[in-house]
């Protein structure tokens, strides 16, 4: 196969890795939130401050990969990444930590009657 194609292929799955990445991270924050309850400023200053992260990591990969030449491929294959992760992952994950949330505050309830009476 050309070298050309070849290193077309490693970016874009360069560019894969970096939506899984970047999804992951967010499932950081998320996970943060299910557990710490956040204001609206918070939230916002978290998720300000994931896509300023999130475009310097994106630029970076674009930059070492292309001198910093847009590639709509690569951006998409960041997209399908992200899009992968979110499908597959977070939202198993992130259901069962909410039930496991439920079930710690409904614990600690029936605890919460047992040491009031």
């Amino acid at each position: 196969m050309d070298q050309q194609i070849l290193e077309e292929l490693r970016l874009a799955g360069a560019g894969f890795a970096t939506g899984l990445q970047l999804m992951a991270v967010y499932d950081g924050l998320r996970i943060l939130r299910i557990f710490v309850p956040h204001s609206w400023a918070a939230v916002g200053l978290e998720d300000f401050c994931y896509w300023i992260y999130s475009g310097l990591t994106v630029f970076a990969l674009l930059y070492r990969g292309t001198g910093g030449s847009v590639r709509a491929y690569i951006i998409a294959a960041a997209a399908a990444g992200m899009i992968f992760w979110d499908r597959l992952v977070s939202r198993k994950v992130l259901g069962v930590l909410q039930k496991f949330r439920k079930y710690l505050k409904m614990k600690f309830k029936k605890r919460k009657k047992l040491v009031s009476k």
